[in-house]
């Protein structure tokens, strides 16, 4: 139906809603669970730092954190960001290198220096047990840790607040019988406190990129639709796995260019705006088809003759009236279609 698919496309455009696959649009009205990377998209993703501890407590505070800042001045990740802007004394980084998932690692001022994930440390048998850190875990935050020629030196802990409108958009998302999920890179306390503030039903966490789009295949294998909801670089696998892609504008390029659809608001609301419009188009389909055949079902008949023995008979002249009576209505009913703001 041509009128219903370009009412509904400047509808889309008009809502910030950039519709790159129209058969991933259309289909999204049978959605049964949405996936949400949570960093820049459940979350602003704009990190700072909130607190420093000493592991041991044997140097000055400002050493560690000036360390982690001139290695994470390097690399371009929200919480490697956030490090690099707590210190302004920053130092040259010789053979600076990224540990995939883990955190980074370079050579300061003669010093091997380290910022990585707890997973790092549990790879490496480091041992980082000290009773401030799951308080601060417990509180949403993210810890990452230094380490200094091969020794634990420091923790900095990290807050990311989450978005306003998230919570709203997994509300009406139930609403609508639709399941939601988030995927992170991040620890299980983390996760949880993310999933408890904005009402998940399910989570996965400590989930390296490249097994991102292996949970989403995990969920798919349960029979259901699914659609993935990201920003950056690492979801672009998972993005191209999931039955509808939904990207975040302000995200990277790379899961701009996979997704079928584009947020340009990066508003996790207009994650159920897709889900409405493409449901809205298909009843408006279904109507127009059924005027559409209405037309062909009662007219064909008639101008050939079917009830010519009543005395019943289309002239041409009727039967063009009908046919252009047919055409406005599919019309009008096609610019008849809204979306709910």
């Amino acid at each position: 139906m041509p009128p219903v698919v370009a009412v509904s496309t400047a509808l889309a455009a008009s809502h910030g809603l950039l519709i790159r696959n129209r058969g991933a649009f259309e289909g999204a009205r049978k959605l049964q669970a949405v996936i949400f990377d949570k960093t820049g998209t459940l979350t602003e993703g704009r990190f700072g730092v909130t607190d420093t501890l000493l592991l041991p407590q044997d140097i000055d505070e400002e050493t560690p954190r000036k360390y982690a800042a001139s290695v994470d001045a390097n690399s371009e990740h929200p919480i490697a960001t956030a490090i690099a802007a707590s210190s302004d004394a920053k130092l040259a980084v010789l053979n600076f290198k990224s540990i995939p998932s883990k955190g980074a690692e370079g050579k300061v001022d003669g010093r091997e220096v380290k910022v990585v994930s707890p997973g790092y440390l549990r790879e490496q048998h480091i041992d980082h047990a000290d009773k401030r850190i799951e308080p601060l875990q417990a509180q949403g935050k993210t810890v990452v840790f230094i380490l200094i020629d091969g020794q634990l030196k420091g923790a900095i802990a990290l807050a990311d607040s989450v978005r306003p409108e998230a919570k709203q958009a997994i509300e009406a998302l139930k609403a609508l019988n639709i399941r939601c999920m988030m995927l992170t890179g991040d620890n299980q306390a983390t996760a949880k406190w993310v999933s408890d503030q904005v009402g998940l039903d399910e989570y996965f966490a400590e989930v390296l990129p490249q097994d991102k789009a292996a949970k989403v295949k995990e969920v798919q294998a349960r029979g259901v639709l699914v659609a993935m909801t990201g920003d950056g670089v690492n979801d672009a696998p998972a993005l191209a796995q999931a039955d509808v892609d939904i990207a975040i504008g302000a995200g990277s390029d790379v899961a701009v260019e996979t997704a079928d659809i584009v947020l340009v608001r990066s508003n996790p609301q207009d994650v159920v705006a897709i889900v409405e419009l493409s449901r809205a188009t298909y009843r408006k389909m279904i109507q127009n088809l059924f005027w559409a055949t209405g037309y062909n079902v009662v007219a064909i008949p008639l101008a050939a003759g079917a009830l010519y023995a009543w005395g019943v008979v289309l002239s041409p002249a009727l039967g063009a009236a009908l046919m252009a009576a047919s055409t406005v209505i599919v019309a009008v009913n096609a610019r008849l279609l809204r979306l709910k703001k």
